[in-house]
């Protein structure tokens, strides 16, 4: 064991050897020799465990593998293949050029985000978007902050801290990360009463639980999946009625944040942030990352003297969003003042009203790309799908690339991977042995690349 210690080289020698050199000068002096002391530390560990010391050429491996889980880029860009136009895995909602030109200006210079220029004193940074949420959605008053679980936590800390919170079986769901309604209940401090059954809610379930502890009535969007079959649930309109009778507040978690509907999109069983105010819900709450097409947020939009008590809680500071996002945002949010615009500008919804003709022109060119380095491919149909939690139920017809090879069934799966280790990575899709390219969420500018990288690991 002495001897095999005896043979770790000393901190100074590493950092004498021309290999590290160079990396400092990438990386710095300080972090190289971090990394250099973390691994000998590892290898004096394993000699005591009974190992063997190892080369310098192996401790240099090791110290640039720390390096680069340190000091490189980790957030890359990557390209989706998979057809799933708002994957939370891959960030959601796409931005798109014009919300990016918009915000280059705000990113490097200084803004008026609490800076009133009209008075010359502090202002509300909330005062950039609010006027432009009213009008979109008809709201009263609205307020933004850091994404849709915060929104409801805010909500429901607000008006219902130690009271009662009456909700459906049927939705008491999971929005992803193992956050669930029932922990941000009880996180928010309130008590919830579940009425009804999974499948079947009635008017009656909510009425007979009502107490004089009772707060509101809390309706939350099943937005990422649905119960088909011998099912029920309360309309809107209804549970507003309700709530208005027993002089109680009824919030709505509508989650995926449908500001409204463009025509010819497949949204038409989507509920929408306007109409479910016109049916009397006196809160909603909605994501800023999913079917509104921008950054991630949390709205709250509702009427004008709850919006403003949710303003002045204390926590409203802590769940705040800052300048970029509010420059996203009311970026995004101005297009839907055109819907030439939200079908143009916006991404997602460029994506979902992709026609045929255009899936087949991406398919085609993708095809002869791939042709021109001797890759064989060919299109075939496929079913993409919104993602994000939204509109479980939408399959979209749409058509992919089939990569043709005569490797066996793993062969598709190195691909698959070596796809996933470039600088820009690529997600494909891994189906029956196959690796196909679903190109309802590819832009044409992307196809070149995805060929030159196809060129570059096949084998």
């Amino acid at each position: 064991m002495k001897e095999e210690m005896q043979k770790i080289p000393g901190v100074d020698k590493l950092l004498n050897n021309a290999e590290i050199k160079i990396l400092i000068v990438f990386y710095g002096s300080e972090l190289v020799t971090f990394s250099i002391r973390r691994v000998l530390d590892k290898i004096r560990t394993n000699i005591l465990a009974g190992e063997k010391s190892i080369s310098i050429e192996d401790i240099i491996i090791q110290v640039k593998l720390i390096l680069r889980s340190i000091g490189d880029r980790s957030l890359k860009e990557v390209i989706n293949g998979t057809g799933i136009v708002l994957h939370t895995n891959l960030g959601r909602a796409l931005l798109g050029d014009d919300v990016l030109e918009e915000l280059k200006p705000i990113i490097s210079n200084y803004s008026n985000l609490e800076f009133d220029l009209n008075t010359g004193r502090r202002g509300q940074r909330n005062s950039h978007i609010s006027e432009l949420m009213k009008f979109v959605t008809q709201a009263e008053d609205a307020v933004v902050v850091n994404n849709n679980a915060a929104a409801v936590m805010l909500i429901l800390k607000t008006f219902a801290e130690g009271k009662e919170v009456i909700i459906s079986r049927g939705e008491l769901i999971e929005i992803g990360g193992s956050f669930r309604i029932p922990e941000i209940m009880k996180a928010s401090g309130c008590k919830m009463i579940e009425v009804g059954a999974t499948n079947r809610t009635k008017l009656s379930d909510y009425e007979n639980a009502i107490t004089k502890n009772t707060s509101l009535i809390f309706k939350a969007h099943k937005s990422n999946y649905y119960i088909d079959g011998f099912t029920e649930e309360v309309e809107l309109s209804d549970l507003s009625d309700l709530a208005k009778k027993h002089k109680l507040l009824f919030i709505y978690d509508l989650g995926s944040g449908l500001l409204r509907k463009p025509e010819g999109l497949p949204l038409d069983s989507e509920p929408d942030v306007r109409s479910s105010l016109q049916a009397g819900c006196d809160i909603v709450s909605f994501s800023g990352d999913k079917l509104l097409g921008g950054p991630q947020a949390g709205i709250i939009a509702g009427r004008s003297e709850l919006i403003q008590k949710i303003a002045k809680d204390p926590m409203m500071r802590a769940l705040r969003v800052g300048k970029m996002t509010i420059a996203a945002l009311s970026a995004v949010m101005r297009f839907y003042l055109k819907d030439e615009d939200l079908l143009t500008k916006v991404p997602i919804f460029e994506m979902l009203n992709r026609k045929k003709v255009d899936l087949q022109k991406l398919a085609e060119k993708l095809v002869f790309e791939l042709k021109k380095i001797n890759v064989k491919s060919e299109i075939i149909k496929s079913k993409a799908q919104c993602g994000g939690g939204t509109l479980p139920q939408l399959k979209i017809d749409s058509l992919a690339v089939k990569i043709i090879h005569e490797g066996n069934r793993n062969y598709a799966k190195k691909l698959h991977q070596k796809l996933l280790q470039l600088d820009k990575p690529i997600l494909g899709i891994l189906r029956e042995g196959d690796l196909l390219f679903d190109v309802l969420s590819i832009k044409e500018k992307e196809i070149k690349y995805i060929a030159e990288s196809m060129n570059l690991i096949m084998e």
